[in-house]
């Protein structure tokens, strides 16, 4: 609790002691014999109850004074003034049995429901705020021979930082020297610490673990991992889902409607029948109470930040409570392949050299005719090879675009390349069974074998299609620009129900358009389609459909910013701990509207033909409300979704 939240609490404290002393003294202690008469001690007790109601309550009162003098009169601090003071005035009508003690305890309980509430708003922006948190108070750059602590805002681009241990990362950046673990659980949500070495790219936000990093900066702070992050949590509150809109209207409408019923309750009867006026203005009192609608206008956007705090537990950012909604109707997901289901970078994943050729000689001979290239293809040869290249070994490189390399090596000519190159050179080539980007050798004409270079998919792809079944999502598709070959092996190697290849990123949105319709007739307008991207030629098709999905750790800028929900730890088996968490929010939310509608709705009728008191009153007000509190709260609860 926070100091505010502990002030209130002692305050509440105080009063319940107060009260239960009072109720103890009124019901024992024979006040009409010591005072003299039967209204002495009516008042008396007025006047004791009077004691912990304003020690509880003066607080709601003064609210509702603002609030009146702003023209805002109908909200809970109106509701419950006008109760609790109705019930402490029935002491004005002779007739009718003294109700201070219930006003007193309806505005007690009111109070511990109001701090239920702050405490539980208070856990669930502690999630928000762990990830808040990431957000570096200075940078270390070296200035006239030692390291001065500088505002992150003031490192340009190429600038290079020092990060001591203990220390987080302040700026994006790529590792120049030294050797460290990172901690990026505030980021990622992944307990395991990630190793970096010189060349390794880092992102803002994570603690450097144990030695020191030299880093030279890639992005100014303004558009660091850590910026983007702290923006999008801070403009998720502002986008409400259509439920959340709902009960806001709901309340709106719903509370200066029962205050004119219950003020009719209370004044039709006794004008238009001769009834007992207190009996009616008791009835109207408890309908006030009953009638408040905290349990749903507390509630309900509490479940919504409880599931938003706790995705953030998980690594996933939801920009806004109207995603999460949209994730709890996801039907169908549509995947990008480079960089969302594969790692996007090129690995040799097998080397077949001709009878007699060593596999190394073969690797070898490849990557020194590479060796002056920065194709991607050259670079995943070059890094397959365990050996050191000797450039002096090598007279001559000719780059044939399109094909592939020439070389000279040894004096030995050695061509590098595809079906193409070979074909032009009269070299007879060796067909692969395998899927890929096929490397063929040739040394001095004679073909000596091939290299199999591939998109290596990601660790837990495989199992985030199982995991989206179990989920209940009816359809996977993956659309991609890449062969048609390489499409269905991938499609076929993770279980994904349709594949469209060859595809330009405008082919993406149109594709994207015919699977939205789709999925829309299938679930009468109520199923939802995600489509998951990393990629900057994505960013138009995130924003085409129901939900987008981006992967944030390694992801491009643009992906991000289209994006709906942003995957920190790049890991697609995210995405149905995200569709779980959501459909388990939106399972609260209804839990909440249902028992909070109909546990008032039956206490109203009840306290409109007279079977319903006070007492009954508090619970079908207060304690409805703390128990839809207590239940929101288990939105924040993500440690089975870890698993």
């Amino acid at each position: 609790m926070n100091k505010k939240q502990r002030r209130t609490r002692n305050r509440i404290v105080a009063a319940i002691a107060l009260f239960v002393l009072v109720y103890a003294a009124v019901e024992t202690l024979p006040l009409a014999t010591w005072l003299g008469s039967e209204t002495n001690a009516l008042w008396a007790e007025f006047i004791l109850f009077l004691a912990p109601y304003l020690i509880a309550g003066y607080d709601v009162l003064l609210r509702a004074a603002r609030n009146i003098g702003r023209g805002q009169v109908f909200d809970e601090n109106f509701l419950m003034t006008v109760a609790t003071i109705g019930a402490f005035a029935l002491v004005l009508f002779p007739d009718s049995d003294p109700h201070m003690a219930e006003g007193a305890a309806v505005m007690l309980f009111y109070q511990v429901g109001e701090l239920f509430q702050s405490y539980a708003v208070g856990k669930s922006r502690k999630s928000i705020a762990d990830m808040m948190d990431i957000a570096p108070d200075y940078a270390n750059v070296e200035r006239d021979g030692s390291l001065a602590q500088v505002d992150p805002y003031e490192v340009n681009v190429g600038d290079e930082i020092v990060i001591k241990p203990g220390e987080r990362v302040p700026l994006d950046g790529v590792v120049v020297d030294g050797k460290s673990q990172l901690d990026t659980a505030a980021l990622t949500g992944e307990a395991v610490p990630r190793e970096v070495q010189s060349g390794d790219e880092i992102i803002s936000g994570c603690v450097n673990l144990s030695g020191k990093l030299v880093v030279r900066v890639s992005k100014p702070f303004g558009e660091s991992t850590v910026s983007r992050i702290l923006e999008l949590v801070e403009n998720a509150a502002g986008k409400k889902a259509r439920t959340e809109n709902f009960i806001t209207r709901f309340a709106r409408y719903y509370t200066p409607a029962v205050v004119i019923i219950a003020a009719l309750l209370a004044v039709i009867p006794p004008l238009l029948l001769g009834e007992s006026w207190s009996d009616w203005i008791q009835r109207g009192l408890v309908f006030l109470v009953v009638s408040c609608p905290c349990a749903l206008v507390i509630s309900v956007p509490l479940s919504f930040f409880g599931g938003i705090g706790g995705a953030s537990r998980l690594g996933i950012l939801v920009k806004g409570s109207n995603y999460l909604e949209a994730l709890a109707s996801t039907e169908t997901v549509v995947f990008d392949k480079t960089g969302t289901l594969t790692d996007g970078s090129f690995n040799v994943v097998a080397v077949h050299p001709q009878t007699g050729i060593d596999p190394d000689r073969l690797l070898s001979i490849a990557a020194h005719a590479e060796a002056y290239s920065d194709h991607p293809i050259a670079l995943s040869v070059k890094k397959a090879y365990s050996g050191t290249l000797d450039r002096q070994r090598i007279a001559d490189t000719e780059e044939q675009s399109g094909h592939g390399v020439r070389a000279t090596i040894d004096e030995h000519v050695v061509y590098v390349g595809n079906d193409k190159l070979m074909s032009s050179c009269g070299v007879d080539f060796r067909e692969c069974d395998l899927t890929g980007t096929i490397l063929h050798v040739s040394l001095d004409g004679s073909y000596i074998g091939h290299i199999v270079i591939a998109d290596v998919v990601k660790p837990d792809a495989a199992q985030a299609i199982a995991d989206l079944r179990a989920a209940g999502v009816r359809e996977t598709v993956m659309l991609t620009g890449d062969r048609a070959d390489v499409a269905a092996a991938v499609a076929s190697k993770l279980g994904i129900d349709e594949y469209r290849a060859q595809l330009l990123p405008q082919d993406k949105v149109a594709e994207v358009e015919k699977l939205l319709d789709r999925t829309h007739a299938h679930g009468r307008g109520r199923g939802k389609l995600a489509f998951v991207g990393d990629g900057i030629n994505d960013a138009p098709v995130l924003t085409r459909a129901d939900i987008g999905i981006a992967m944030g750790a390694m992801g491009s800028d643009a992906a991000i910013e289209a994006a709906d929900v942003v995957l920190m730890d790049d890991k697609p088996s995210s995405i149905a701990r995200a569709i779980r968490l959501a459909r388990k929010t939106m399972g609260i939310v209804r839990q909440n509207i249902a028992f909070a509608l109909g546990v008032k709705f039956l206490v109203l009728i009840l306290a409109a033909i007279g079977f319903a008191n006070m007492w009954l009153a508090v619970f079908a007000d207060v304690g409805v409300a703390v128990l839809a509190i207590l239940n929101a709260m288990r939105a924040m609860s993500v440690a089975k979704l870890k698993r």
